[in-house]
């Protein structure tokens, strides 16, 4: 029997999902979206599960599409193959009930960058890169490249980024609020791990509802995002979680957050 495409492990309530194609850099087949999408689901209907780690084996994270692949081949329509795999997977990042870390080991190049960024706190390698490939082929970023991009490091930056398809190594990700935060490679495995068990400790609920409502603003006024903040809390203002917080602050304790 062929090793699984991806790698699935739990620690706690954290749960790792290891991209696994080292050879080819874990890049994407039909099989391997399939196989990805199918364990993102299964955690995100495991209620023992509040966080995910998302992480590439071997010396990179994911170098996007793979070219060999049939649905990639030229000639063939790539709109279909982002409509039946990227816009599934990325949908499914968006709306996990949990917090998703990226802990990208390596070359982070074309979908791989932006699969990546799908995620919501990213931690980097120093030797990691971040390649938007897709103009050295002709192509368009892809894998909701062109929605994150501006939105994470502005307008101009984002595209010359894509434009130029230049490699921006950790560091330099970090520093232009590309991704959360680069460390010493032998500190990634470690600085992830205890990322995910932070999250996974908080209010899971309320940091999902951040994240919806932080990309629902881009598109409103001030006022609208105020609204839709007082609709949020007023019903967080009622949960279980929100109660527990109180009381441990008034007991002088650590809270025991449950809710999912």
């Amino acid at each position: 029997m062929s090793e699984s495409l991806i790698l699935a492990s739990q620690s706690g309530s954290v749960a790792t999902l290891t991209l696994n194609r080292p050879a080819a850099m874990n890049s994407f087949t039909t099989a391997m979206h399939r196989e990805l999408l199918a364990a993102l689901d299964r955690a995100a209907g495991d209620e023992t599960v509040r966080c995910v780690v998302l992480t590439g084996a071997g010396r990179a994270f994911c170098a996007g599409q793979d070219l060999s692949d049939p649905l990639a081949a030229p000639g063939k329509d790539l709109g279909s193959l982002i409509d039946a795999h990227y816009r599934p997977l990325v949908e499914r990042l968006r709306s996990m009930p949990v917090p998703v870390v990226a802990a990208v080991n390596g070359v982070a190049a074309g979908a791989g960058a932006n699969l990546a960024l799908c995620c919501d706190l990213v931690v980097a390698a120093r030797s990691a890169s971040f390649i938007q490939a897709f103009s050295k082929i002709g192509l368009v970023p892809d894998t909701a490249g062109t929605w994150l991009l501006p939105r994470l490091v502005g307008h101009a930056r984002a595209l010359g980024i894509a434009m130029l398809g230049e490699k921006v190594m950790a560091a330099e990700a970090a520093q232009i609020g590309m991704v959360w935060q680069c460390v010493d490679d032998e500190a990634l495995s470690a600085t992830a791990a205890a990322l995910a068990a932070r999250l996974a400790a908080l209010p899971v609920r309320a940091l999902v509802a951040t994240r919806h409502a932080m990309a629902a603003a881009q598109g409103m006024d001030v006022g609208e995002a105020l609204a839709e903040e007082a609709r949020l809390q007023r019903g967080f203002g009622a949960s279980g979680d929100y109660l527990e917080g109180i009381a441990a602050f008034r007991e002088k304790r650590a809270p025991r957050f449950s809710e999912r």
